[in-house]
């Protein structure tokens, strides 16, 4: 028979983590308003339909998140390489 409690870690993990991710963006958005209106974001609304593709945001976040991990590599590795 099969062990299912690694299994069952793992889902737990899995749960707690989207619920600490859906609080970090929930904050994140209280304190920028603006992160979702950036230029470069597109946004097409139509009668019943509305297509929102956050360009912009992507690439502000994707820099800000690249210099962060760098920044946490650099100072766990010591010499930066």
């Amino acid at each position: 028979m099969f062990d299912l409690h690694p299994i069952a870690r793992l889902l737990i993990l899995g749960g707690i983590g989207l619920i600490v991710l859906g609080l970090v963006v929930q904050v994140v958005t209280q304190l920028l308003p603006g992160l979702g209106r950036l230029p470069g974001d597109i946004v097409i609304e139509r009668e019943n339909f509305k297509l929102y593709i956050p360009l912009g945001t992507m690439i502000v976040l994707s820099i800000v998140l690249s210099l962060l991990l760098n920044f946490v590599a650099r100072f766990f590795n010591g010499s930066g390489k």
